[in-house]
Order: C-alpha cells, then sequence, then structure tokens
C-alpha cells in the first residue's frame, strides 16, 4: 500500500464522513446476515444477492440513496473478500464495525485504460476483444502535493511524499485520530540486495528497541516529558468533566492528538529502519517473538484474579510502544525470502564466543559476563550476535562451534535437560 496524508476541506471531510457511515451501516448489515446462519439452514446471500438488495434498499432509504452506490458495493465486496478469507487471515470473522474507530470507504477507479500481459501484449477476453481495466484518477500538483477524484467531493489533495504518481485500479479513504489517510492498492517493488553476503541479527527489546550484532543500537522514537505531561494534564481534566460535555470531549481529542503523534513517529522509524536493513544487509535474522502472548492481559478471571495486574499492563504498553511487530512485517515485505526468524530460548544466556549456557553469565540487563571463558559484552548485543550465527532454541550447552572461537567451558552449566528420579525401580 501507497499511504499518503489527505488533507480535505471542510466540505469534502463532511461528504467523506457520509460515506464512512454508509460503508459501515452496509457492513453491518451483511455481519448481521450471516450472523443468522446455521448448519442446516438456507446458505447466507452472497455478494450479487447482496447488491440486488443493496439496490431495493436505496429505493426505500432516502439516507442511504443520498449515499454513492460504488462506496457501498466496494463495502460490500470488502466484507466478502474478508469471509472468503477467514480461516487464512488470522482475523477470524468479520466483526461489526463502530463509529469513531472504523471510519473508512474504498473507492474504485472511474478511468478506463487497456490491461497488457505480462510479455507486453494486449491482453484478450473470450471473444478476442481488448480488456479494459479501471483506474483511479490521479493529477500531480507540483513536487509535494497532488489530487485523487473521491466521489461527491471532486479532487481531494494529498501530500506526495513518494517519488511518481501512484498508479492503482482502488483506493481507500481512512479517518482516524483526526487525520485522514489516502492508501492505493499497489504492491510496491521488493528492494534488491546488495549482493555482499552480510547478515545481521537483531535482538528486540524494551530498553533498546533494536540491538544490532554490528553493534549499533537502535531506540523507537518516544514522546517527550513535555508531552507526557500534556497528556496526564488533559486526561485528569477529562476525568472531572462532567459526562458527555464539551469539555470532556475537547480534553480527549487532545489525548488522542498526542498519541497519534507517537504512532506516526514509531511508524516513520519501522519505515526507515526497515528500508536501511533490506538495502545493507542480504540476510536479516529476528529473533522469534510471541507478540500477541508476550502482551496479554495478567488481570485473569473472577474465581482466579491475576497477580500484579498494574505493573504487567506497564509492561505490555511498553512492548508495543516499540514498534517490534511492524519492524520485523515491513522488513519482510521490503525483503521477501531474505528474513528469517531464530528461535528466542537461550540466545540471552548463551556467551556468544565460546557458546556457553548460564544464567548467571547475564549479571544484569546491560551486562553479559560468561562464566565459562570471561568474554564481557553488552547483553543486548552478545544475544544480537546469536541471532545473527542462528544459535537459539538449543537448551543443551555447546563447548565449541559459537558465534565466534573455539574454547572449552571449563564450569558447570546450570542449564541442564530433564533428568530421570531415582525412586527405587531399576530404570534399565
Amino acid at each position: 500500500m501507497s499511504r499518503f496524508r489527505a488533507y480535505p476541506t471542510g466540505e469534502q471531510a463532511s461528504i467523506m464522513l457520509n460515506h464512512c457511515a454508509h460503508a459501515r451501516y452496509v457492513w453491518n448489515l451483511a455481519v448481521e446476515q450471516h450472523s443468522h446462519w446455521y448448519k442446516g439452514r438456507k446458505a447466507a446471500p452472497g455478494f450479487a444477492e447482496q447488491c440486488r438488495q443493496l439496490t431495493e434498499a436505496r429505493h426505500d432509504s432516502e439516507w442511504l440513496r443520498a449515499g454513492n452506490a460504488d462506496v457501498q458495493q466496494q463495502a460490500l465486496k470488502d466484507f466478502t473478500r474478508a469471509k472468503n478469507a477467514r480461516f487464512t487471515s488470522g482475523f477470524g470473522e468479520p466483526a461489526w464495525r463502530k463509529k469513531y474507530v472504523h471510519e473508512g470507504f474504498r473507492v474504485i477507479g472511474t478511468d478506463r485504460v487497456a490491461e497488457f500481459e505480462a510479455d507486453g501484449s494486449p491482453k484478450l477476453n473470450a471473444k478476442g476483444k481488448q480488456v479494459m481495466g479501471r483506474s483511479v484518477v490521479v493529477q500531480k500538483l507540483n513536487r509535494r502535493w497532488a489530487q485523487v477524484k473521491v466521489p461527491g467531493c471532486g479532487w481531494v489533495r494529498f501530500r506526495l511524499t513518494r517519488a511518481g504518481l501512484p498508479k492503482a485500479k482502488t483506493f481507500r479513504v481512512t479517518f482516524r485520530r483526526g487525520q485522514w489517510h489516502i492508501a492505493f492498492a499497489v504492491i510496491p517493488e521488493p528492494i534488491d540486495a546488495p549482493a555482499t553476503g552480510d547478515i545481521i541479527g537483531i535482538d528486540r527489546g524494551v530498553k533498546i528497541t533494536a540491538a544490532l550484532s554490528d553493534g549499533r543500537r537502535l531506540n523507537c522514537p518516544q514522546l517527550t516529558v513535555r508531552e507526557r505531561a500534556q497528556i496526564r494534564k488533559h486526561q485528569r481534566r477529562a476525568a472531572r468533566a462532567p459526562k458527555g460535555s464539551e469539555a470532556r470531549t475537547a480534553a480527549y481529542a487532545k489525548v488522542a492528538k498526542l498519541k497519534a503523534r507517537e504512532a506516526d513517529r514509531r511508524k516513520d522509524w519501522c519505515e526507515k529502519t526497515s528500508t536501511m536493513l533490506a538495502r545493507t544487509y542480504d540476510l536479516v535474522r529476528f529473533e522469534k517473538l510471541n507478540i500477541k502472548n508476550m502482551t496479554a492481559s495478567a488481570k485473569g478471571t473472577v474465581e482466579q484474579p491475576g497477580k500484579k495486574v498494574r505493573q504487567k499492563a506497564g509492561l505490555n504498553r511498553a512492548i508495543l510502544a516499540q514498534g517490534w511487530g511492524l519492524l520485523r512485517q515491513r522488513t519482510e515485505h521490503k525483503a521477501p525470502g531474505r528474513v528469517e526468524d531464530v528461535p528466542a530460548p537461550y540466545t540471552s544466556l548463551r556467551c556468544s564466543a565460546c557458546g556457553w549456557i548460564e544464567k548467571n553469565s547475564r549479571k544484569s540487563q546491560a551486562e553479559f559476563v560468561c562464566v565459562s571463558c570471561g568474554f564481557t559484552c553488552n547483553a543486548d548485543e552478545n544475544a544480537a550476535t546469536n541471532v545473527a550465527a542462528g544459535q537459539g532454541g538449543i537448551p543443551r550447552p555447546r563447548r565449541s562451534a559459537g558465534a565466534g572461537g573455539m574454547t572449552a567451558a571449563t564450569g558447570r552449566s546450570s542449564v541442564r535437560e530433564p533428568q530421570p528420579t531415582w525412586v527405587g525401580i531399576p530404570l534399565s
């Protein structure tokens, strides 16, 4: 996706909010239709039948008829795709969309352009006629600005932050945290490998966002101390304001604006860092982390309440603020086939010099001193070196063939495999 920040006028923003409401309404109707289906009952209506029902609904509802038919049909097409991909997308069944949370709609191009095969020959249909595809109408105003046609709004300006105009058949308009964005359905070309044979390992953490095996330490930008104080100030004002008042709404809007700024900084950092990794190294290795399980709530149930729930919630916020998943995802998009996952267990306890595993070697968050060979290094850099060498997930200590060196272990490791227990019965 090629995503750009849009700057509609007040009148255009009002019309696009109506498009969001119509698309959300049609989506929720489709969700409700399919929620009544059960085994043995007649199948729920498909896309073609839903389009016919949409035509009847537009005839009966003046509010729905005032909207754009293409926007509403594209919402049904989005639902159909989500329904067909519910087993492979990871999101499951399509769920309800809420106001102020899921604000967006998809637009299909209005221009007709000839389509061609991969070899450059014209694409023909079964009757031998030229196949005409759709294209989005985009115009470049100057070096930094462009505009696109949105149904009912005319030309909407957006900030051109990439070289060249995007060529797509559809685009999506979204409204989140007071900002409009336009995302064109374009798959960018992958970044070519530098062909140097360099391999980099990345250890992700909270104190240091990404520690590289070459010694560099990258940190995702966060809000400043002053900005965090402003968030707390506006949150206190919102808590003291009457429920439903304008002061409460204004305070929460200011909090959302500051948090949106933090999210924008995090996304920008992930984009630039992933591009740097894809351009500099032939192979990028991340430690394999299950971020979803790591950031799960600890509140438990009524029968078995959790312990240290507030502390765990703070840790979850700190982890999510680092952008671990987005960095891994965008690197895979830009360097497909050149990103690997290394099992995370024992990468922080293994000595990158001799390969000996000992929990006492990790003196602190930042200090690693091997009890076997005396190798000293930053703990995150040591883990990144193990990730770069693919050393992870092997619980048994190795006396040789670490990330570098052949030092034999002189002490006894405290990390051992389970041993049989003598209970008076012969084991052999």
